[in-house]
């Protein structure tokens, strides 16, 4: 198996889907993970071996009576959407990747939401924002996931560098 790269939409989240991420990783190996590491205290994991997503929803819901959206990407897979990243000497803070699953996103009604100093890049599987204003005060972050029609989930760029590192190391 390959490894793997876990983002759980809204665990921890203003007391909302609490998941101790000490548990989260007893979770994941319990299903073969091998030695899963996580990041931060909202649903970031890396695993050294691909668990089923399903299987790991079903976990959660069970222990915890919430079922989260997950996101799966191989490493070849995570690679891939990272790289598309356009405004790669921004300010990590300033830059959010919103992770989901299809095609790119049609920009075009998403752009009115814009400030004048935001700006939108869009590719297979990830959308990326950057708000030097910062992502509170972002119109369009609030409205994304309805905008884009599909689920999605955002990490910043440290979050993002993060968990490449996890996935580089040993």
């Amino acid at each position: 198996m390959s490894a793997q790269v876990l983002l759980l939409r809204g665990i921890n989240v203003g007391g909302h889907g609490k998941l101790p991420m000490a548990e989260l990783r007893a979770m994941l190996d319990g299903l073969g993970a091998g030695g899963a590491r996580t990041h931060l205290q909202s649903g970031n994991a890396v695993c050294q071996n691909a668990v089923d997503v399903t299987a790991l929803a079903d976990v959660i819901e069970a222990a915890k009576g919430f079922r989260p959206v997950i996101f799966a990407l191989d490493a070849a897979e995570w690679r891939a959407r990272v790289a598309t990243n356009p405004f790669p000497t921004d300010p990590p803070k300033a830059l959010h990747g919103f992770f989901h699953d299809g095609p790119a996103l049609d920009t075009g009604p998403m752009a009115p939401l814009l400030t004048a100093t935001e700006r939108l890049s869009s590719h297979p599987g990830i959308l990326w924002l950057h708000a030097p204003d910062g992502i509170g005060r972002s119109k369009f972050a609030a409205k994304a996931e309805r905008l884009a029609g599909r689920p999605v989930t955002a990490r910043n760029a440290n979050t993002i560098a993060a968990l490449t590192a996890l996935l580089d190391g040993p």
